[in-house]
């Protein structure tokens, strides 16, 4: 190459060894390289840290060798301001030539022979093009592992803030569930394995945080049960008078049973009345040990009894008013029997039958049966029955009756 030629390759190889030692430098500045330079490895991890190490460890070894030969050709035509041939033959040489030797760890393991290193020499384009895809390859290792790190550790720092609130909800209650005890082991030990071996986490390539994710998962429900214990704790005076009116109504709802129960026995034979309600005196048993557990603070426990006890209470209700109708409808039942009798008896007037002595004797027997307490309620209504028949039967015309 002529003066010219010679001053043209420094130049671009001057911008190239820059732009490359940029290049190196932010790969190792970048977050997952300095995160694994930092951190003791384990397990996949550190055998990914050892590959990219070495790939890294001869993209600088190929650098320094490139950058000596550059080097030297800079300092040869810095002494040389109008260099002759053997100057001009000797920066060919080194700017065009196979001037950069590699040393062993340099030379790819499948170009060694059994007694060594070949003595490889490559020109300052070759050693670009060596780097090229060895820096690809580095840099996405290191992306790689970035990328799984960062999003198990954002999983990781998500289930750590879900054990803070769940420890702060512990102090708040006085109270520690054992199975806390328990899910904080687990969430040691994936936090020890994300930090040290996140490589370990993947699956297909990618982060698999589901181990984490399951520990979330349990935390969540410790959480809830202990936010229902402050919630519980923080509403039981209001809690347990809503229950108390509960369980008032349930015992005013039996004693009005026990009143339809005396009624009708007073005013109807033998009727197939329902078992009365009592569980009101149960219930305000169940009621006064909440207090005990209030007492103890044993929220939890109490958040799932109180609960528990205003389903019984509100079903206890429900049955003792059910209870009640059924009994009250049998009193119901006399008082409609007797409007239908004489609903008849207004319709036998009607059809000028108030005169007629069979019907009279029919009307009879049934308005006995159902004035007379007790009331038999089966014979009544058979009675009612004939009577309704026989106007039925006194009703027809007299096409009808002969035909």
């Amino acid at each position: 190459m002529n003066r010219d030629e010679i001053d043209r390759r420094l130049e671009r190889l001057r911008g190239e060894r820059e732009r490359i030692t940029q290049v190196l430098f932010e790969l190792e500045a970048h977050q997952g390289f300095q995160m694994l330079k930092g951190t003791l490895l384990t397990g996949a991890t550190e055998r990914a840290w050892i590959d990219i190490s070495g790939r890294m460890s001869t993209l600088w070894k190929l650098f320094d060798g490139y950058g000596k030969v550059l080097g030297e050709a800079e300092e040869l035509r810095a002494r040389h301001n109008k260099p002759g041939q053997v100057q001009l033959a000797e920066l060919t040489r080194l700017l065009s030539g196979t001037s950069v030797e590699l040393t062993s760890g340099e030379i790819p393991l499948e170009e060694r022979t059994l007694l060594g290193p070949t003595g490889e020499w490559l020109s300052l384009d070759g050693v670009v093009e060596r780097m090229t895809p060895l820096y690809e390859e580095t840099a996405r290792l290191v992306a790689s592992v970035n990328e799984v790190w960062s999003a198990l550790l954002t999983s990781l720092g998500e289930v750590e803030e879900a054990a803070r609130a769940v420890e702060a909800l512990h102090a708040s209650l006085g109270l520690r569930e054992p199975e806390f005890d328990r899910v904080s082991r687990s969430l040691t030990s994936v936090r020890e394995i994300a930090r040290s071996d996140p490589m370990s986490l993947t699956s297909g390539g990618r982060a698999d945080p589901s181990r984490i994710e399951e520990i979330g998962r349990e935390l969540a429900t410790l959480r809830g049960r202990l936010q229902d214990a402050v919630r519980v704790r923080d509403e039981h005076d209001d809690r347990a008078g809503a229950i108390e009116a509960t369980i008032a109504g349930v015992a005013a709802a039996e004693h009005e049973a026990l009143q339809a129960q005396d009624r009708v026995l007073a005013k109807i034979a033998s009727p197939a009345l329902p078992e009365l309600p009592s569980s009101s005196a149960a219930l305000r048993d169940r009621l006064a040990a909440l207090e005990g557990l209030r007492a103890e603070g044993r929220w939890i426990e109490l958040a799932t009894r109180a609960a528990e006890l205003e389903r019984a209470a509100a079903t206890a209700l429900d049955q003792a008013r059910e209870t009640t109708g059924l009994i009250a409808g049998l009193l119901d039942r006399r008082d409609e029997l007797r409007g239908r009798l004489d609903a008849y008896k207004a319709k036998a007037g009607r059809l000028g039958l108030a005169e007629d002595t069979a019907l009279t004797d029919l009307h009879q027997r049934a308005h006995d049966l159902l004035w007379t307490s007790p009331c038999d309620l089966r014979r009544a209504t058979v009675a009612l029955a004939d009577y309704q028949r026989a106007i039925a039967s006194h009703s027809e015309s007299p096409a009808e009756g002969t035909s």
